[in-house]
């Protein structure tokens, strides 16, 4: 499994001298551009063309965090959308995804057999074999979070996750 730790990417300009400044992502261990990118137009109010353009201009910005979710761009456009416009930079870069809104058919929540069927859908959306980051979209009162974070950690064990989160959690 490919799983390198972030680094600069080989495409970006930046002025001579320049760092872009990078932090630590809470207790992950994860390097991460102070800006982040979100994803969430992708897919939805911008086609691959525009996808590719936004995400060249962050590489060149120094940008390292994508964020996204299989949710965003109509249920899975904008993981589509950036993981071609990554290409080859994504093993440069920090990759987060998020679960558990409604997908359609009964597809959401925080169940120990979604969470893998959801991540596999985003790798292969993503055209990875692996995520940075991958959160917990929203709580899903009908699973016990033991559950959940049991799965989660166990997809860290297996190493198709580097590290887990949560998103609009009350």
């Amino acid at each position: 499994m490919n799983n390198p730790e972030a680094g600069t990417h080989a495409a970006g300009t930046q002025a001579a001298g320049s760092t872009p400044a990078h932090r630590i992502l809470g207790h992950s261990g994860l390097s991460v551009s102070a800006v982040g990118l979100g994803c969430n137009n992708f897919g939805g109010r911008l086609d691959q063309t525009a996808t590719t353009a936004v995400v060249r201009r962050a590489l060149d910005a120094g940008i390292t965090l994508f964020d996204t979710a299989d949710i965003y761009g109509n249920r899975g456009g904008s993981e589509e959308m950036l993981g071609r416009a990554l290409g080859p930079e994504r093993q440069n870069i920090i990759l987060a995804s998020k679960f558990g809104m409604d997908m359609g058919d009964g597809q959401q929540g925080a169940r120990p057999e979604y969470i893998r069927r959801a991540l596999e859908a985003s790798l292969r959306r993503l055209g990875t074999d692996y995520l940075d980051l991958y959160q917990l979209h929203t709580p899903d009162p009908h699973t016990p979070i033991e559950d959940t974070l049991g799965t989660l950690n166990d997809l860290v064990q297996q190493g198709l996750v580097r590290a887990i989160g949560v998103s609009n959690m009350p």
